[in-house]
């Protein structure tokens, strides 16, 4: 698991509407990485719309929202498209930054087991630092305490 204060992890992923997001390329502003399971569930339905009502008030805090899944991008613009999404999409279809920000997990639902993204989000400062960390994200009300907490980060 990655823990605050701990560098965040880089990367390059392919994202919705085509092209790629890199992380660093965002500093010195804020970014919010949420991971989700998987696109068009209800749960992470919810968690993209709330994110998606709330981009202007991020962008003012000067924080950009990514959303993280191993789906694929045809998958990510159909997401975005039935739901009118307006966050960034990053797929992470091998699973490598799932597994450097610790969220690649074995879950376990009516007595199977299984490996799974769990729902985690990473607020990163502007210096490329977490600055927090969200473990097994309830989805209601959640968009709003980590827009309070990146309006509340300083840079």
């Amino acid at each position: 698991m990655i823990v605050a204060g701990t560098p965040a992890p880089d990367f390059t992923l392919p994202r919705d509407g085509g092209g790629t997001v890199t992380l660093s390329a965002f500093r010195p502003g804020k970014v919010v990485l949420y991971f989700y399971p998987k696109d068009d569930t209800p749960g992470c339905t919810l968690e993209s719309q709330d994110f998606t009502a709330r981009a202007a008030a991020f962008a003012a805090a000067g924080t950009t929202v990514i959303g993280v899944s191993k789906d694929s991008v045809k998958a990510h613009d159909k997401f975005c498209k039935k739901h009118g999404l307006s966050v960034i999409l990053a797929s992470d279809e091998a699973g490598q930054t799932c597994e450097d920000y610790g969220v690649w997990l074995e879950k376990s639902m009516y007595g199977r087991t299984y490996m799974g993204i769990e729902r985690t989000t990473v607020l990163i400062d502007g210096t490329g630092r977490v600055a927090r960390v969200w473990n097994k994200v309830s989805v209601a009300g959640h968009a709003d305490e980590v827009l309070a907490a990146a309006q509340a980060l300083q840079g």
